[in-house]
């Protein structure tokens, strides 16, 4: 391939729209540049082209070759360098191809098409480009049939064809505080410029400012895709499937790390019993006799965190600032911490804001402005810590947050990201403002949370953590989210639900909300329907505002106790399952909860189903979001799907009504799914288990890995750990469940494994490891069969394997 090809002049149309001028420019050269990028000069303007992998494609256009010299912050430090591929001059086109896709451009008129190694058109430009519009923008052909999902944490609807969608970090305006929290339709805490279209491929606009993506509101047959400023640089990404799809958006923005273990457990948080207009009520010994109470009803809980009211509100930000100085009803705050770790929580941290401020014995906010560690406002007034620029970080962190961690705090939780250059939550003051602020919002949200993430993994010497309201493309890398503050009411209970399933499909997997609402005292229905919800999460967070009932379960009566352990134990059992589909995230990009189009991308049934999702690769979660309902509708799609709690089989492609009374949230098993999970603990690492059980509905085939490591350092990355597959095979014949032995370094802790096998009829004969077993009826012996299932007690081989037969 030549370094560089000259061309014959020819016109070049562009799609894009820059500063009201429809661009048409003389191709002057095709530049193939030492990074195997490819620069398209112009008389007029300038495109590059570039691979990222056979399956990842590169477009970007400037005026005068005005290309970002460095990557933004959204794209990961390690994503994939661009490879070289095959340039050739067919007819009316040049082709730049890979293994995958093939990127036409047009020699006359300068449309793109991209096509996959089928021929199918994937991504087309709409020509002609005919209106006079202000600001950067793409115009794609509309296809028949196609529907999009993506967009970031979205409440207000999963399928967006023919509808437009504005991406700025925000929580919303047009409805008050009271009323509803915020308007569902505008709430965009963490919005994300990147979707997936069910005819195979994703596309993301590596832009930070404030975008518009009208994916047909405006025309039947056009999508565009605008931006109010910057570089119009965007990715096309070939699938054919989502799960594809995802994994090569991960590689550019960056896969979610493993969390701490402790993280997949209950975490609770709390106002120490002075939420807003109550600080004076707050004491010391609340955060110890709340989680002394989950021990006493055995209630699991693994994580705390004290919410805003445990600092003084300072003398300028006031509640919307952080001053690092205790509240006087904290005497002793290291005293408080240790007594909570004495009771076993794993991991306790604190709720923080970005402004710094004066409190009454430390001026923290005067120490910043004098060392130049704030974000420059007028009349040197800056309040934000410049969490952009590095030293300002580390500042921050030697300066306040150490003055925490020293005392046992593990994580932070950064709240009101949205606030730099807009009106801030709880202050009538908007920050910095002004150009640059325009490009700097959406991303100020990644460096708030990725300066705790990273400092306190390197201070504690374990994975980071970090719990975060606020976020943009590239937050997936400093997890985790939550989906703000919603009202206890069943108006917003679904459209969180909502939330969850748009922010998984757009690369975010780590993901949870205040189970029960945030604020106003619960219906008990609805805080029950909520908590099994929120127990069926990436993340299961329990926190409220309103006094003095906060969500503590107690507080919502003994059923609500009742139901809530049930579910909180059920979790803890399937930490096996709910860890291995986290490493499986880490890997692949793939989130835990998963709408059902991200598996059946070609049912349209699915796509407005907001009130389902698979939890993981083999479970499909249903809760229920009616006040008084003892049924609901559920669609099951192709298959065949296991009632988990009453064992009956349906046959998929329909919609059944089912039972579901208010301690029943409706949970299936997919045909061929196998499901680990191990005895309920009070807290990771009370117990030393050796038992793994595994739930199997027999398909013809079926397989899940299980992940084990240490749960803490960061050796997973490199080979400490351990990593079996499950495995179910049936024929007419017999059934055949193994288990391998483990690969990698980390030692498995799984010495016996017993079996839960769906069968309609019982076995005629049963062997394990090729050794005759008999099948008696007593839960006494190794395997009997009851009420449709047969149960299997085995140690496992001397490494670690198993055999199973089924005749």
């Amino acid at each position: 391939m030549l370094p560089k090809l000259y061309l014959l002049l020819t016109f070049l149309c562009f799609s894009f729209l820059s500063n009201g001028q429809n661009l048409l420019g003389e191709i002057e050269e095709i530049n193939h540049l030492p990074n195997h990028e490819f620069l398209i000069k112009t008389n007029r303007a300038d495109l590059k082209i570039a691979f990222y992998g056979p399956d990842i494609l590169r477009i970007r256009y400037a005026n005068d070759d005005q290309f970002a010299v460095k990557d933004s912050i959204m794209l990961a430090p390690n994503q994939p360098k661009a490879i070289e591929v095959l340039v050739r001059k067919v007819k009316k086109n040049y082709l730049f191809e890979s293994n995958s896709l093939t990127l036409k451009l047009h020699r006359e008129t300068g449309q793109i098409t991209i096509e996959n190694k089928e021929g199918k058109v994937l991504v087309q430009d709409h020509l002609p480009a005919s209106k006079q519009e202000t600001g950067l923008k793409l115009s794609k052909v509309l296809q028949a049939d196609e529907h999009f999902f993506g967009f970031g944490e979205r409440m207000d609807v999963l399928d967006r064809r023919g509808r437009k969608v504005k991406l700025e970090v925000g929580r919303g305006t047009g409805r008050p505080h009271i009323v509803g929290a915020y308007n569902v339709l505008e709430a965009n805490y963490s919005p994300i410029p990147f979707f997936m279209s069910t005819k195979g491929y994703g596309l993301y606009l590596h832009n930070s400012y404030t975008s518009e993506f009208d994916m047909g509101q405006s025309s039947g047959q056009v999508y565009t895709v605008s931006a109010q400023g910057g570089e119009m640089d965007y990715y096309v990404f070939n699938g054919p499937s989502f799960a594809e799809i995802l994994d090569h958006y991960t590689a550019i923005t960056g896969k979610s790390p493993l969390l701490p273990l402790p993280a997949f457990g209950l975490q609770v948080g709390t106002y120490n019993g002075g939420t807003w207009g109550h600080e004076n009520e707050l004491t010391a010994h609340y955060p110890i006799a709340l989680i002394k109470k989950f021990r006493a009803y055995e209630i699991p809980v693994d994580v705390l965190h004290f919410d805003s009211t445990w600092r003084i509100f300072g003398k300028s930000g006031g509640s919307g600032a952080t001053s690092f100085e205790w509240r006087p009803q904290f005497t002793n705050p290291k005293q408080t911490i240790d007594s909570l770790y004495a009771l076993h929580l794993n991991m306790v941290g604190l709720h923080v804001r970005p402004r710094l401020d004066n409190g009454f014995s430390l001026d923290l906010l005067d120490q910043a402005r004098k060392a130049g560690m704030v974000y420059p406002e007028p009349g040197g007034k800056g309040e934000f810590v410049n969490f952009f620029d590095p030293k300002a970080a580390d500042w921050w962190w030697e300066n306040g947050a150490m003055r925490v961690a020293n005392l046992g705090i593990k994580f932070f939780k950064t709240d009101e990201g949205s606030a730099f250059g807009r009106l801030a939550n709880e202050s009538d003051k908007t920050g910095p403002t002004g150009e640059k602020i325009k490009e700097l919002h959406n991303l100020f949200p990644l460096v708030y949370a990725k300066a705790p993430f990273e400092h306190f993994a390197k201070f504690n010497g374990m994975r980071g953590m970090n719990h975060t309201r606020e976020g943009f493309a590239g937050i997936q890398r400093y997890p985790f989210i939550f989906a703000g503050d919603w009202p206890s009411e069943w108006q917003y209970f679904e459209p969180v639900i909502k939330a969850g399933l748009n922010i998984g499909l757009s690369g975010v997997g780590y993901w949870t909300h205040c189970m029960g609402g945030f604020e106003h005292v619960a219906d008990p229905e609805l805080y029950i329907r909520w908590c099994q919800f929120g127990l069926f999460s990436p993340l299961s967070h329990l926190f409220g505002m309103e006094h003095p009932n906060y969500k503590e379960p107690w507080n919502y009566g003994m059923e609500a106790v009742n139901i809530f352990r049930k579910y909180t134990q059920i979790r803890y059992e399937l930490l096996p399952y709910i860890y291995s589909s986290a490493y499986q995230m880490y890997q692949s990009g793939t989130p835990l909860m998963r709408a059902l189009v991200f598996h059946f991308q070609d049912d349209p049934n699915v796509y407005p189903i907001t009130d389902q999702y698979m939890f993981g690769e083999n479970l499909m979660i249903c809760p229920v979001t009616t006040k008084g309902a003892q049924t609901r509708v559920v669609y099951l799609p192709e298959g065949q799907w296991l009632d988990l709690w009453t064992s009956k089989v349906y046959s998929g492609k329909q919609h059944i009504n089912i039972l579901s009374p208010l301690d029943i949230m409706p949970i299936f098993l997919k045909a061929g799914g196998l499901l680990p999970s191990q005895e309920v603990e009070q807290y990771i690492g009370q117990k030393d288990i050796k038992t793994l059980n595994v739930k199997v509905f027999p398909a013809k085939s079926g397989q899940f890995e299980l992940y084990e490591d240490d749960g803490k350092s960061m050796q997973y990355q490199s080979g400490d750990f351990a990593k079996s597959w499950l495995k179910c095979e049936r024929t007419d014949r017999e059934i055949v469940l193994s288990k391998s032995s483990p690969t990698g370094r980390y030692p498995s802790k799984f010495q016996h494994l017993n079996w839960e096998i769906f069968l309609q009829n019982k076995p005629s004969a049963l062997l394990i490891n090729g050794k005759q077993v008999a099948i008696g009826q007593s839960e006494e012996e190794p395997a009997f069969y009851k009420n449709e299932i047969l149960y299997i007690k085995a140690k496992l081989k001397e490494d670690l394997s198993q055999e199973i037969r089924i005749q």
